[in-house]
């Protein structure tokens, strides 16, 4: 076995132990997960139901949302049992961050300031929705495969085949939403 593959899966063996989340972090995280579908259950029960219009109850906005909501609400109680009875609440020796764990932490802030940047700077600001999504597409991909990129020499080929993949999808997300379930995109 060459230096390079060795080296190779030693890596691969560090960022699969970094992805086992304790039970601590599973904890956190359902805690998250249940405010989350709290908040999507109230504000379903927000909206107007449109009772002075005869809606058909089956059919009142809110529903679906609210259906999810409580259904995020017992997937977040399932696994906050889960993790404790694997020990949550129990006091636990601190882990030093390797670097593996730090690259995966690196590229979950990325791609919540990516997000973050989508919903707020390009949507309804002027971009047609198939744009600012492809536009956004095409940087989320372009920013996380750089790396990769860049030490194949394939740059300009990833970055093209980014902006295709992100022009298409943004096109196609625009036909399904505006076409077929006659959503007006912003």
């Amino acid at each position: 076995m060459t230096q390079e593959t060795q080296e190779a899966l030693d890596a691969s063996a560090q960022i699969a132990h970094a992805r086992k989340i304790s039970p601590r972090g599973d904890l956190i995280q359902s805690v998250v997960w249940i405010a989350v579908g709290l908040a999507t259950l109230v504000e379903s029960l927000r909206m107007d139901r449109l009772e002075n219009q005869d809606i058909n109850p089956y059919t009142i906005p809110g529903l679906l949302p609210g259906c999810l909501g409580i259904a995020i609400v017992l997937f977040g109680l399932l696994m906050a049992y889960r993790s404790i009875s694997r020990h949550a609440l129990a006091p636990q020796e601190k882990k030093p961050l390797t670097p593996a764990i730090r690259h995966e932490l690196h590229r979950m802030w990325t791609i919540l300031f990516l997000c973050i940047g989508f919903s707020c700077g390009l949507v309804g600001h002027g971009l047609p929705f198939w744009l600012a999504a492809a536009v956004f597409i095409t940087i989320t991909i372009g920013v996380l495969q750089f790396d990769q990129l860049k030490e194949s020499n394939t740059v300009k080929r990833g970055l093209f085949m980014a902006a295709v993949i992100g022009l298409c999808a943004g096109f196609t997300i625009m036909l399904v939403f505006q076409e077929f379930f006659l959503v007006r995109l912003p």
